[in-house]
């Protein structure tokens, strides 16, 4: 086997060796020789490692030494046991030539992983679309802003629309499911059991509400502001001032029609009592706190009111839900249905059981509101379908829309969610888990984390 290959030293190498070409001249041996590969090395006489390169490998082998070392020119030659020549070369300067041929490699080798890396960054930039809320976004970071121009219009794929009109009929039944089964269930004849069922629901709903303000709709609101198909908003905030704007305006209208809704109960019941010169004027109004304290204690306003605050919130978004659902692309719409259908349930649970507990007959007020929360998300899908191939998502003007209306219904669900059910039940005055049984706070408590997580978790697709 051929250990040595022949090789030419190049004029710089041999300039290199000539400080030291004298003293390994003057050592008449090298020894200690041994193989790299398939190289050889030795030592010298001074203790330095250097290279033989010989012409021809000895018929023994390897030798251990190499004798009859001399010099011609500026160059050093050693003889091995069958009398060849063998050219030594200075360590140092072999090393030197290595490193630089092995860094070469190295550079070569890196750009070739480098070359790697961008086509498959490039792969990765073409199938980078994905959806937000349902609405597709295929910006990527490496994009000129011709292409980001180009994929901010409307992007031309095939919907299949059977599909989606026969889902929308499962989405209604899903939906009138969610929101129907609470208040027909509530009125069956077990009144352990119908209690239990209650707090169960209630406070699970109120989980439900709640996640779906921040995870949904909040997170939602904040992706289409954050677009960048919108380009650089002047104000970083406002996704956060708009849900605030939502906070104020159901705190309002809630103030006000409570004001509104106590002032005529108290003018009806001043018009129905008893008419005495000699009663003190605050005798009047004990007897109509006793008579009507619901109504005019502060700590328990108008029920029905707060529902009717909270559905509309709910129809906003339910609705934005119905026309993002179907305009998604055919990848991801079975995925994103899944979850609507989830979502939806949930969601009728929440508001179901919330409707159930007002006063009255279920015909017609409870009907008519259980049956619109039922219908809307159908009809943002019908709305979806007949804007179909013409919606752009990425349209400036449809992300203000989108993301506006999502985050004002962020903002009343936030108010809801916090105040109406979560405080009002556990922390305020009067409140049914305030002073509830340790049994009952451990039942809802745990109800309404699950309702908090199983909503945070659908937050994931949509």
């Amino acid at each position: 086997m051929h250990y040595l290959k022949p090789f030419l030293i190049s004029l710089s190498a041999a300039t290199a060796f000539a400080a030291t070409s004298t003293s390994t001249a003057e050592t008449t041996s090298i020894t200690g020789c041994h193989t790299h590969g398939s190289d050889i090395y030795c030592i010298d006489g001074e203790g330095h490692e250097i290279s033989v390169s010989a012409t021809a490998t000895p018929t023994s082998g390897v030798p251990a030494e190499y004798t009859g070392c001399h010099s011609h020119g500026s160059e050093s030659y050693c003889m091995d046991t069958d009398g060849n020549e063998a050219l030594i070369v200075a360590e140092d300067t072999e090393h030197t030539q290595s490193e630089h041929e092995e860094s070469e490699h190295s550079h070569d080798h890196e750009g070739s992983e480098h070359s790697h890396d961008d086509e498959g960054s490039e792969e990765e930039n073409k199938t980078s679309c994905h959806f937000h809320a349902g609405v597709e976004h295929c910006v990527s970071e490496g994009e000129s802003e011709e292409s980001n121009h180009e994929s901010c219009g409307i992007q031309t794929r095939d919907y299949d629309v059977p599909l989606r009109i026969g889902t929308l009929f499962v989405v209604l039944v899903t939906s009138a499911i969610g929101v129907f089964a609470p208040i027909l269930l509530l009125k069956l004849p077990f009144a352990n059991v119908n209690a239990v069922f209650s707090t169960v629901i209630k406070q699970f709903g109120t989980g439900i509400i709640v996640a779906t303000a921040f995870v949904h709709l909040y997170t939602h609101a904040n992706l289409m502001f954050t677009n960048k198909c919108m380009g650089e908003l002047d104000y970083e905030a406002t996704t956060s001032a708009i849900v605030m704007a939502g906070i104020f305006l159901a705190f309002l209208f809630e103030f006000v029609g409570h004001r509104i809704i106590s002032s005529k109960k108290c003018a009806t019941e001043s018009n129905q009592a008893p008419r005495k010169d000699a009663s003190p004027p605050h005798s009047t109004l004990a007897h109509l706190g006793h008579s009507h304290g619901a109504a005019l204690d502060p700590t328990k306003p108008d029920t029905k009111f707060s529902v009717l605050v909270m559905e509309a919130g709910v129809l906003f978004h339910s609705i934005l839900i119905g026309l993002t659902l179907v305009v998604a692309g055919d990848s991801f719409y079975k995925t994103l249905l899944v979850v609507i259908v989830f979502h939806q349930f949930f969601e009728g649970l929440a508001l179901g059981v919330r409707i159930a507990m007002l006063p009255g007959a279920i015909f017609p007020s409870k009907a008519i509101m259980a049956g619109t929360f039922a219908l809307i998300t159908p009809i943002g899908m019908a709305i979806g379908l007949g804007v179909l191939h013409t919606f752009n998502g990425n349209e400036k003007s449809t992300l203000v829309a989108l993301g506006t209306l999502d985050a004002l219904s962020a903002g009343i669900l936030v108010w809801v969610g916090v105040v109406d059910m979560w405080a009002r039940d556990w922390v305020i005055e009067g409140g049914e888990m305030m002073n509830a049984s340790l049994s009952k706070v451990l039942i809802g408590g745990l109800s309404l984390v699950t309702g908090l997580v199983l909503m945070g978790l659908l937050g994931k697709w949509a």
